[in-house]
């Protein structure tokens, strides 16, 4: 068994963390005076599932320590990752930000940047894990001891495997024999908050006896809004818009502004157990729980404002929705594991069983509103509004098993694991028009076939209600995998690792689709089961050129399970059968890199091309916009990233990466109807060419005993696409770059920290629903608009301070 880290918190630690809050890296803390030489500490890792030296490892890894995200004041993952050379993200916000995984790692993405409110029918490109649980779920990022990212594909190292990447979540472990206990609190405003921030949290490590300790956190966010909704309707006891002077068959909506609506309330916590029974043996029994409840978007309209009756412009952090689109989430996540120092090999299982459960209400009016429904299909409401509620519901069991060789001195390093996962997941959505029925029944004005969309509406059977959509989707998904690696030692200096992932899957869909006001135009009932089994192989050859210098080669295989799309193939909303399926999809990475180390700094550079085979794209059916995936021809992923990490003086600290991706479709992307909606050589969307971070860091000490610690951040990100093709959901995103600064006084138990997130409160748009897709229409009286981009968080100012026990 490895020795423990211990995770007190004397001044000297958190002096040091303040002092390292740097992108991109992970420092240990040296046991020496801040006032001293400074020196870069050795970054330890285990994503080999080995503790390694960064430097050491010849894959493309960088990590990022708890403490400097805790002395940054990062808890949002969004955040975190711009840090990280090679990582973008499509920054939702708190509302979506459990939803849709939007990590993109070197390019590795189809989808557009206007989803977020759907569970998607593929999964991402990018895996993450919370410890050795393979599960996105998007947690604040509070007492972790670091995260950890992975280039490429890496089924041969973690059992679930993936296409782009894995991002790890690694918390920390109980410290038997040590008392230590925290309390945090931060507050803060933000720009077009009308209120303040208030976040606050508590941690406690008490040992019982000599074998045994005890972890716990807890912590609450408290934020007040940031966008006004400008113009929602005023709703009667049954949620159905008022009407004007009470007349409920002519009268037009009554608006109101509804400010600072996109609340924060998220509450959270986790507990853990660890035994260590002897010295060659651990338990540690953990559970950890997050509760969100979210007020609407942080995510603002920049198209036309029709309410006033004239053409005018919304303000700043204004979203033009019609109705308020709050949202919840529970996420539940309890795990066992036990590890046996076997001698000749480390033994390591992991049990871990979560749900992960969310609801929101959105307002598609503006959809509806730009394919002319509300006149075409429902004569003209003078109210018009189309409210979805949508749903998840994520649980699965999961169960890794692996033997780990010992030596150290071997001529074979070798992994060996076992993976299951039984995951069960559901999808839904109800579709309605509330009020529109009641308006039904007392229009002056008969349901004339002449302006109608049909011939003629008796041979549809109408049945007026209010809900016009439901949809349902149930997957049984259960995964086995035999993966491992072996490294073959040359030499002291000469390596040749080969690694393995043989996996069998099974998915089994369920799913209804039907149109509840025309109950006779089909349905999209659908059920399938599909079976996959693949080997999937991995070689890396590395050099160790010099003592401070190595090389080495990667070319290693990824895989993305297929699955099923509900949607109606008889009637009149008929889509072609072809929608009913898509396959998995597979990747080919292809990598060569240095790492280098000298006194004063250390760096890593890569290439890297990745072919992609049937890339999956997440979507609509082109006739009436069903939720569908399907798969394309081929892409292509290419690039060049670098990374370094120095001292200037002994008091001032850097860090800074930069990535350029180029990244392509290489055919034609053809619907399975054939249909072109995109050609060769156009650009993957959500992907900058270039990106780059940079961090500063200086560090004085005081007479008295006070450490005084500043820093400064910075990101930029150049233009990118929001969706591939010229479809509704295409535009350009502009180039941004985001900068932060703090300062901190650091004590022997107290550290205080004044921040600004933003500095120049750039926008820092990540993706975009358009005017054209969900926008606004006076024709159809629908004067609202949906509309909206996806903000980055907008100056922030704000205090925060800590007292250790």
């Amino acid at each position: 068994m490895k020795e423990q880290s211990k995770q007190g918190f004397s001044k000297k630690t958190l002096a040091t963390a303040v002092a390292a809050v740097s992108a991109g890296t992970l420092l240990s803390m040296p046991q020496v005076s801040l006032a001293q030489e400074a020196t870069l500490e050795e970054v330890i890792v285990t994503a080999t599932r080995r503790a390694q030296s960064v430097q050491d490892i010849p894959y493309n890894i960088s990590a990022v320590a708890g403490d400097e995200l805790e002395a940054s004041q990062v808890t949002d993952a969004a955040e975190m990752m711009r840090s990280i050379a090679g990582l973008t993200v499509v920054d939702r916000g708190y509302r979506n930000s459990g939803t849709v995984n939007g990590v993109v790692i070197r390019g590795m993405n189809i989808d557009t940047g206007a989803n977020g409110d759907v569970p998607l029918s593929a999964i991402g490109t990018v895996a993450t894990y919370i410890d050795d649980t393979p599960l996105y779920a998007n947690f604040v990022l509070k007492d972790i001891e670091r995260v950890e990212v992975l280039r490429g594909p890496q089924g041969t190292l973690y059992g679930s495997g993936s296409l782009a990447g894995t991002v790890r979540y690694i918390m920390n472990k109980p410290q038997i024999g040590e008392f230590a206990a925290k309390v945090g609190t931060s507050f803060s405003q933000t720009e077009g908050s009308n209120g303040y921030n208030l976040n606050t949290d508590a941690l406690v490590n008490l040992p019982i006896g000599d074998k045994v300790a005890f972890r716990a956190n807890i912590g609450k966010i408290d934020n007040d809004g940031i966008v006004d909704y400008a113009n929602v309707y005023k709703l009667d006891a049954s949620g159905a818009p008022l009407a004007a002077g009470g007349d409920i068959a002519n009268g037009g909506p009554v608006f109101r502004s509804v400010e600072d609506a996109d609340t924060v309330d998220i509450t959270y916590s986790r507990a853990s157990i660890l035994f260590e029974p002897t010295d060659n043996a651990s338990i540690q029994l953990s559970y950890q729980q997050q509760e969100d409840d979210i007020g609407g978007r942080r995510q603002v309209t920049r198209g036309t404002n029709w309410v006033s009756g004239t053409e005018q412009a919304y303000d700043d952090y204004e979203n033009g929705a019609v109705i308020l689109e709050p949202s919840e989430r529970e996420v539940d996540l309890t795990s066992l594991e036990v590890e046996v120092d076997m001698g000749f090999a480390t033994l390591t299982s992991s049990t871990a069983d979560y749900s992960h459960s969310g609801t929101a209400i959105s307002d598609n009016s503006g959809f509806y509103a730009t394919m002319d429904w509300f006149e075409g299909l429902y004569y003209g409401t003078p109210r018009p509004v189309a409210r979805a509620e949508r749903f998840y519901d994520d649980s699965a069991l999961v169960q890794e098993i692996r033997l780990v060789s010992n030596a150290t001195d071997a001529k074979i390093d070798w992994i060996l694991g076992f993976y299951y996962m039984d995951q069960d997941s559901k999808a839904g959505q109800n579709s309605t028009m509330p009020g529109w029925a009641d308006w039904m029944a007392v229009t002056p004005t008969p349901w004339d076939p002449a302006t109608s969309l049909a011939d003629t509406w008796t041979g549809w059977a109408a049945d007026v209600q209010d809900q016009d959509f439901y949809f349902r989707r149930n997957q049984n998904f259960v995964d086995k995998a035999v993966f491992g690696e072996a490294t073959i030692n040359f030499t002291d200096t000469l390596r040749l690792t080969l690694g393995m992932r043989s996996f069998k899957n099974e998915l089994v869909n369920e799913s209804q689709l039907s149109l509840p006001i025309w109950p006779t135009l089909g349905n999209g009932d659908a059920s399938f089961e599909t079976k996959e089994s693949d080997t999937l192989f991995k070689g890396n050859l590395s050099w160790d050129i010099s003592n401070s210098l190595m090389s080495y080669a990667t070319v290693s295989e990824g895989y993305r399970r297929g699955g099923a799309n509900a949607v109606p193939t008889i009637g009149f909303y008929a889509e072609d059968p072809g929608y009913l399926r898509y396959d998995s999809d597979s990747v080919l990475n292809y990598e060569f890199g240095l790492k280098g180390s000298t006194d004063a700094f250390r760096y890593t550079v890569s290439v890297f091309y990745t072919d992609w085979k049937d890339p999956q794209l997440n979507t609509a059916t082109p006739n009436w916009g069903f939720f569908a995936a399907m798969n394309g021809d081929s892409a292509r992923v290419q690039g060049i990233e670098f990374e370094m990490e120095g001292n200037l003086t002994d008091s001032l600290h850097y860090t800074m990466g930069y990535t350029l991706v180029d990244a392509e479709l290489t055919a034609d992307f053809v619907t399975p109807t054939g249909v072109t909606i995109a050609e060769e050589g156009e650009r993957l969307p959500s992907t900058a060419e270039n990106t780059f971070s940079v961090a500063m860091d200086y560090t004085a000490s005081f007479s008295d005993g006070i450490d005084w610690v500043s820093r400064l951040n910075g990101y930029y990100q150049s233009d990118s696409e929001n969706a591939i093709g010229s479809g509704l959901t295409a535009a350009e995103v502009d180039a941004f770059q985001l900068w932060g600064a703090n300062t901190s006084l650091v004590a022997d138990k107290w550290v205080a920290t004044l921040f600004i997130k933003n500095l120049f409160n750039e926008d820092g748009v990540t993706g975009l629903i358009t005017e054209r897709h969900m926008g606004t229409d006076p024709s159809e009286n629908f004067l609202g608009n949906a509309s909206k981009d996806y903000i980055s968080l907008p100056r922030t100012i704000g205090l925060s301070g800590s007292y250790s026990f």
